[in-house]
């Protein structure tokens, strides 16, 4: 079985003004500086990812947009290129993540030309997927989270899932104060892994990096990451501060 290296990224949402964001990117760099026993990431809006990449830059944390557009440029009102991301100094790009999917429209076929975009400009890609309350009351997390895994690989390579990781994020447990018990969690992670295995082999499956993101906090990090599937968080809320973030990475395995 494949060694996993731990993920822990930080996706701070609509959250921060630029300045806000330079002064927690500082307070993560300071408080993590020298630590290396798993990868992190964090994840401004895009005004603030040049002065916090900026800050980052030569550290053990990498910066990354929270979402990217498909063209390489042109008339996309609103929307942002790999290549502008890329230029603003990130490194990684999240996609499909579920309030992309709930409140934008996401779909299974978005949500895969957009980690081709990402792929393609030499992104790393944290490819979302995930249940609604309502689909896990009806017993159907397998069939959902199988349709997002398979629309989200649809033509990638085995060398394109190099630079892939997935987040499962239950919906009903992010901002809820749920959290799915590490048992449901691996279960779903379990799944994953077999879905990818079906795909692209024993290999790659195993070499993947599948992380929990639904209200992750100190408290119950480490419990969740213990899971034997488990290779880090996708984390919200708590990573808007340096001292709750620091712990979670510190409870990585």
């Amino acid at each position: 079985m494949a060694t996993r290296r731990s993920f822990v990224a930080g996706n701070w949402k609509m959250n921060k003004t630029p300045d806000e964001a330079r002064t927690l990117a500082v307070a993560l760099r300071e408080s993590l500086a020298g630590y290396s026993s798993c990868d992190m990431a964090v994840f401004p809006a895009f005004p603030c990812l040049l002065p916090v990449a900026e800050v980052l830059r030569g550290s053990n944390i990498a910066a990354g947009a929270q979402t990217i557009y498909w063209e390489k440029s042109g008339a996309f009102t609103g929307e942002v290129s790999g290549a502008i991301i890329v230029g603003c100094g990130c490194q990684y790009a999240i996609c499909g993540h579920s309030e992309r999917r709930q409140l934008f429209g996401e779909t299974d076929q978005t949500v895969n030309k957009r980690i081709k975009a990402a792929l393609a400009c030499n992104l790393k890609v944290i490819a979302c997927v995930g249940e609604t309350k309502d689909e896990r009351v009806k017993k159907i997390t397998h069939e959902v989270v199988k349709r997002q895994v398979e629309g989200a690989l649809a033509g990638l390579t085995a060398q394109d899932m190099a630079s892939l990781t997935v987040a499962y994020e239950p919906i009903w447990a992010i901002g809820t104060g749920l959290t799915a018990s590490p048992a449901q969690a691996q279960e779903v992670h379990l799944l994953i892994r077999g879905l990818v295995r079906e795909q692209f082999g024993t290999s790659i499956a195993e070499a993947l990096r599948i992380q929990y993101g639904g209200s992750v906090k100190a408290e119950n990090a480490k419990e969740l990451m213990q899971q034997q599937d488990i290779d880090g968080a996708l984390v919200g809320g708590a990573s808007l501060v340096a001292a709750d973030f620091a712990a979670i990475v510190r409870a990585a395995k």
